[in-house]
């Protein structure tokens, strides 16, 4: 059995995951720290520099996939994320490749199919029996990200201002917005006003997503309908790329949005089948990756034993 490591790093625009595992797919050390998405993050570098400094000295480490948000999308961007990661492990083989591939990469466990992703933003991923990739969505959230928890979040706080405003009925997310955000609600337009202009950030925006799925649990019809939209959304993405892998191609899951059950059920009824359960957390897709650098034999009870880790090491 070697002593090499390897190391996984997941990057994205709310946080970036780092994990060291050995070759029975143990997870030694980890680190965990604040988004690091380089198309809107000007502090990514430095976020991903001190997140990563303490496995820099890591003697047996030989191999490194960094799973990061624009790679392969951004062509200066993408040559900058290289460089940052080559530059910090010059002894290991290294390897770069879009946070979504690597969330396809595990949550498939390699195989083939289509992995619809939502989390702070939103995109699918496919891959089918050659091996070939493609995507849909992913145009960030000025352009796009429909379906994503950004877009829920910012959706929510125009239907909170309407309904304030009577323009749409009363809502439960008015109370749960302003009480999730620590606003006072005697003067709506003076504190959300203010907070939307000085402390609102993507990141802060997104977690309203899982306010809404509270609010939708409890029955509230306007929260429901925002999940609606946002399944509606997502199944725009899964149709888009069916083809490439034919219709009844699995499909599986992966991202914060989808804790959310309603919106995963809501999905599921308009893709007409369940998903399968994903194999791995993309935090194990990029240790995935890594193995794969060092052609390590990737079996069920390894897959097994780095979700279980994973799951273990960064439970939340």
């Amino acid at each position: 059995m070697s002593d090499d490591l390897i190391l996984g790093i997941d990057g994205g625009g709310t946080k970036v995951m780092v994990a060291l595992a050995d070759q029975n797919g143990r997870i030694l050390r980890t680190a965990l720290g604040g988004g690091v998405n380089a198309m809107d993050n000007p502090a990514w570098r430095t976020e991903l520099e001190a997140q990563i400094e303490p496995f820099r000295g890591e003697r047996r480490l030989t191999a490194v996939a960094a799973a990061l948000p624009v790679y392969g999308e951004v062509a200066h961007l993408s040559l900058q994320l290289e460089e940052a990661i080559a530059q910090a492990f010059p002894n290991a083989r290294t390897r770069v490749l879009n946070d979504v591939d690597a969330a396809h990469l595990g949550a498939l466990a390699g195989k083939s199919g289509i992995l619809v992703l939502s989390g702070t933003g939103s995109m699918a991923w496919a891959r089918n029996a050659k091996d070939e990739p493609a995507r849909t969505g992913g145009w960030g959230d000025i352009i796009g990200d429909e379906g994503s928890s950004y877009w829920i979040g910012r959706l929510a706080l125009n239907l909170v201002s309407q309904s304030l405003d009577g323009r749409l009925p009363p809502t439960a997310l008015i109370k749960a917005v302003f009480d999730s955000l620590g606003l006072d609600p005697s003067n709506p337009m003076d504190s959300l006003g203010a907070w939307a202009t000085s402390d609102a950030k993507r990141s802060s925006i997104a977690a309203l997503a899982a306010v809404v799925d509270k609010v939708a649990l409890n029955g509230d019809t306007s929260a429901i309908g925002l999940l609606d939209l946002a399944a509606d959304e997502l199944a725009k993405h899964h149709r888009a790329i069916v083809g490439h892998c034919g219709p009844e191609a699995d499909w599986t899951f992966a991202g914060g949005t989808f804790k959310s059950t309603i919106l995963l059920k809501a999905l599921e009824r308009r893709i007409g089948r369940p998903p399968i359960a994903p194999k791995l957390p993309p935090i194990g897709g990029a240790i995935f990756a890594a193995a794969q650098l060092l052609d390590w034999p990737v079996d069920d009870g390894w897959i097994e034993q780095v979700a279980a880790s994973a799951n273990a090491a960064f439970a939340q």
